[in-house]
């Protein structure tokens, strides 16, 4: 019961991670600034990729709530993680405002916590199955 219990909170805490960051650009701090933030990371077309992570993000957050595509989700989370980190909060940023480093360094504990969840699953309560989803046991 401990091990179930604990595996939905985890699941809920990812499913509120991304639901948090996609409602913060449709929302609460809106396209046009999170688009201001890629390009100011040096990226192009920041409000064609705003909207696409905002999307990313939703999806992200239902598998995470659903089990749908759990581990897959989990590992496209980390790599998108991963991107995050050093793009925006990597070596050159930290180097001027040690700040980042402690947001850099945020991601990867979170990676970690991401990484577990690929490996083990869903767990066996509240998911839903797809024909083509991934089961575990």
């Amino acid at each position: 019961m401990a091990r179930t219990i604990a595996i939905l909170i985890a699941r809920l805490i990812f499913t509120g991670v991304f639901a948090m960051a996609a409602a913060f650009k449709f929302a609460f701090i809106g396209m046009d600034a999170t688009a201001a933030e890629i390009a100011g990371a040096g990226f192009p077309f920041p409000l064609l990729l705003a909207w696409v992570a905002a999307f990313f993000e939703t999806a992200l957050a239902i598998a995470f709530l659903t089990g749908l595509f759990f581990t897959e989700a989990a590992i496209v989370a980390v790599a998108y993680v991963l991107f995050l980190a050093f793009s925006f909060h990597g070596p050159e940023k930290f180097a001027t405002n040690p700040m980042e480093f402690g947001f850099f360094v945020d991601h990867f504990t979170f990676i970690a916590g991401l990484l577990f969840a690929a490996v083990h699953g869903p767990g066996e309560k509240l998911v839903l199955h797809s024909k083509f989803s991934s089961r575990r046991k």
